[in-house]
């Protein structure tokens, strides 16, 4: 389960991309998946929009690995569902992800994975398999795309990216169970 970040970093930027600032998009001016808000929380000052289209990997991976991957514990869930879990934490907001993932296995929805989520998302792993949990996330995670007014704007794009992410979360989580 331990050392899968670096490719789910790498899967998650394909998605992310560059510079944007999409004037429908509530996240505003956006670099590499992190929007200028987080991005100033995480520097602590503010940064204009000439800094935001310079930042580059190095700049935001270790936002990336504090804020998203470790806020969904993403070294305890098995390869495969981390980076669905991971993905849907940056594009939604950790706590979301989080719950989403809690609904799922029947955990308390609190948007804290913590060590009761942790063996429920096990029990369901051994009883039904990664690969199928990885299914039942993204579908998950589609239904709440579908329900956002923005989906008529991005809504392609975003379930684009769910498809995307869930085959390579399937390799990922090839002949685990």
């Amino acid at each position: 389960m331990r050392g899968n970040f670096d490719p789910c970093l790498v899967e998650l930027l394909k998605h992310e991309g560059g510079f944007v600032n999409h004037p429908r998009d509530p996240g505003g001016m956006t670099n590499l998946g992190v929007t200028k808000a987080t991005y100033e929380a995480w520097v602590g000052h503010p940064v204009g929009e000439s800094v935001m289209r310079k930042l580059t990997i190095s700049h935001v991976r270790a936002l990336y690995l504090v804020r998203y991957w470790g806020a969904v514990k993403g070294d305890d869930l098995p390869k495969g569902l981390d980076l669905c879990v991971f993905d849907f934490a940056v594009n939604a907001g950790p706590k979301r992800a989080a719950k989403y993932l809690q609904l799922m296995v029947g955990a308390k929805r609190d948007g804290v994975i913590g060590p009761n989520t942790i063996k429920q998302i096990q029990q369901y792993t051994l009883t039904h398999g990664v690969p199928q949990a990885v299914d039942r996330y993204q579908s998950m995670r589609e239904g709440y795309y579908r329900k956002l007014p923005t989906f008529g704007t991005f809504g392609r794009g975003w379930l684009r990216r769910v498809s995307e992410v869930t085959s390579c979360a399937r390799r990922m989580a090839k002949g685990t169970k």
